[in-house]
């Protein structure tokens, strides 16, 4: 194996020479510099990370972990990327410019996977740890040690940086949307895992809006632990039942899915019989039938904030820890009730996030695929339920499956054109601009 020694001989320089050619030094003449490269490339030398990273201080390394939900994989999670897998694409997204490599390490909660991610924090220069896998103790300690950044942590933590989706702004619209648009009054909500921060924000949120309603009220909570797996099992509990709930409100899209499936199989009529809603807006809750009524994260964002602001925090310890929430988007398709938008009339800019307990309230847009966005509290005023390119036909009743009904249900959402609350001016003047033919609203463009 060729060493630094080869290169030093071959090139007639010392190895402090080759050493400050490889660290990138400004201490060594052009001419030599080329000079130790060329003999580099012709041996084929690749330095040692490990005594580089003696040498230079750092290792060039930065680790990411996550936890792995549920049992065993299935369906939707073998065949799409999820929300991890996001959050890695984006980190080695920015990673792929620097000199870092990304190592990851993924496992279930427990004393063995605390040890391995202490094991990660020894190799790395800085670790980006993907919901909060470590006690508070535990994670105050590694912090001390090595920078940490979470994504998908409690927006109150103190510890280290921490960077979420809006999990309250965008489940407290999609429950109104529910509850308003819909006159849904016994829900249902599949909760994710009791250590989620996300979850139990998601819950929380729910509950409240809910309780807001009058007439209201959450039947049954099943906790599920984000799979899809669990998702079936919340769908089976549900079956056991006298009557089954109006809406099942799921706190992530793989149980929504795994959920709506189970309930079809039981020959029960998704949305005629029961509602069935989720959160993360994952690829294949667009292509699930129907497509399921979601709440939009920007998986992306997070993981390339997260990791910029994790390389800040290497170049700089001493930066004040801060919290970073990004905005949700409720994005309406056919499991809630409504109608799927067939018109397309482009989309607005979401706002910018904010930070440190704002509930991000980005702007009504319509999506280019079809589907109707909205985010935060604006949703009640944006009517992305006034259904362009609807005609005037109630929506027709399913038959219940296995002898279920789902009673007092008002019907789907209304026709007519939206309300321009949140657009900006060319779309609000779009809107008004419209007029009905034969039963349609139709937009003079």
């Amino acid at each position: 194996m060729t060493t630094i020694y080869d290169v030093a001989r071959v090139a007639g320089v010392s190895t402090a020479t080759v050493s400050r050619v490889l660290r990138g030094s400004g201490l060594v003449h052009p001419d030599t510099r080329q000079r130790v490269l060329a003999v580099i490339e012709s041996l084929g030398f690749v330095p040692d990370a490990s005594a580089r990273g003696l040498t230079r201080g750092r290792k060039d390394i930065i680790g990411l972990v996550g936890l792995d939900r549920g049992a065993d994989e299935i369906d939707i999670e073998r065949s799409s990327l999820l929300f991890v897998d996001h959050i890695v694409h984006a980190a080695e997204t920015v990673l792929r410019g620097t000199e870092y490599s990304l190592l990851l390490t993924f496992g279930s909660r427990g004393e063995q996977f605390e040890k391995r991610v202490r094991a990660l924090a020894g190799q790395a220069d800085g670790l980006l740890i993907a919901e909060e896998v470590l006690d508070q103790g535990e994670l105050r300690a590694l912090a001390s040690q090595i920078p940490v950044v979470l994504i998908a942590g409690s927006r109150d933590q103190t510890e280290a940086d921490v960077f979420l989706g809006d999990n309250i702004g965008g489940m407290t619209a999609l429950a109104r949307h529910l509850t308003g648009q819909h006159g849904y009054r016994r829900l249902c909500f599949v909760a994710g895992p009791k250590d989620a921060p996300d979850a139990a924000e998601r819950y929380s949120a729910f509950e409240q809006a809910v309780a807001a309603t009058p007439g209201s009220g959450i039947d049954q909570v099943v906790h599920g632990d984000f799979s899809e797996d669990s998702g079936i099992a919340a769908a089976r509990i549900l079956l056991g039942r006298s009557s089954l709930p109006q809406a099942v409100v799921c706190a992530n899209d793989q149980m929504a899915i795994g959920a709506l499936r189970e309930l079809q199989r039981a020959g029960v009529s998704i949305p005629a019989d029961v509602a069935v809603t989720g959160f993360d807006d994952v690829y294949p809750s667009r292509v699930v039938e129907p497509p399921l009524t979601t709440v939009s994260q920007p998986f992306r964002d997070l993981g390339s904030r997260a990791t910029r602001r994790l390389l800040n925090r290497v170049k700089n310890p001493a930066l004040a820890p801060r919290a970073e929430v990004l905005p949700t988007q409720v994005v309406i398709r056919a499991s809630c009730g409504c109608l799927p938008q067939k018109q397309r009339l482009g989309q607005v800019k979401a706002a910018s996030p904010r930070k440190e307990n704002l509930h991000a309230k980005p702007p009504h847009h319509i999506d280019v695929g079809g589907d109707q966005s909205m985010g935060g509290t604006e949703y009640e005023k944006a009517a992305a339920c006034g259904r362009i390119g609807r005609d005037d036909r109630a929506r027709p009743r399913g038959r219940a499956g296995r002898g279920h009904r789902r009673d007092g249900v008002a019907g789907g959402c209304h026709d007519g054109a939206a309300t321009a609350v949140g657009m900006d001016d060319g779309v609000q003047r779009q809107l008004l601009r419209g007029r009905r033919v034969r039963g349609r609203f139709q937009l003079d463009l």
